[in-house]
């Protein structure tokens, strides 16, 4: 039951538990945001006003957040007839939560852009921009945290930013074709 206790019958309640599993899933919630923010900004990024796209990224990743929480505690936490508790929730969310933190340099850069005069098309390809650059840094740190060296650093590194660099592709074919 939700009681937060850990009373009960049964085998323990499965937690995450160590230092580096709790950064792990902080990494791969933020990478797992940034690319999310990158898709929702390349095919809104052309519909859709500054403003509204700040928002509909923003709203679209605590929409994700909370499905992916609700299908893990339910689906990996349930066990023995028993919900997860409360510590598991909320440590849980908490870990999950950089998913969501990792869209507001990419929304804040429409802002700025904004602010310098550029056009809502033009804020969203800042804002690829400066998802690229933190799938690079995702990539460079997680490559680090890993132990890579020389040329698997590099690869690792490289490869996030092509993703990023997809979404900038995906954002200009969207640019381009009319519906």
């Amino acid at each position: 039951m939700i009681d937060g206790s850990d009373a009960g019958s049964g085998s323990p309640e499965p937690r995450y538990g160590s230092v580096s599993t709790s950064r792990g899933r902080r990494r791969a919630a933020g990478i797992y945001g940034t690319i999310v923010t990158a898709a929702v900004i390349a095919a809104g990024g052309n519909q859709l006003d500054s403003a509204q796209l700040a928002v509909t990224v923003v709203v679209t990743l605590i929409v994700y957040w909370l499905a992916e929480q609700y299908a893990e505690l339910l689906g990996v936490h349930t066990h023995d007839d028993r919900l997860p508790s409360l510590s598991l929730i909320r440590s849980s969310l908490a870990e999950t939560w950089p998913m969501v933190t990792s869209s507001f340099l990419p929304v804040a850069s429409i802002g700025v852009a904004v602010l310098l005069g550029a056009s809502s098309s033009d804020a969203a390809q800042a804002a690829l921009i400066v998802t690229v650059v933190l799938l690079v840094m995702h990539g460079y740190s997680a490559g680090r945290a890993a132990g890579l060296r020389g040329k698997r650093q590099a690869m690792v590194t490289v490869l996030a930013g092509l993703l990023g660099v997809a979404m900038v592709i995906l954002k200009s074919l969207l640019q381009h074709h009319h519906y």
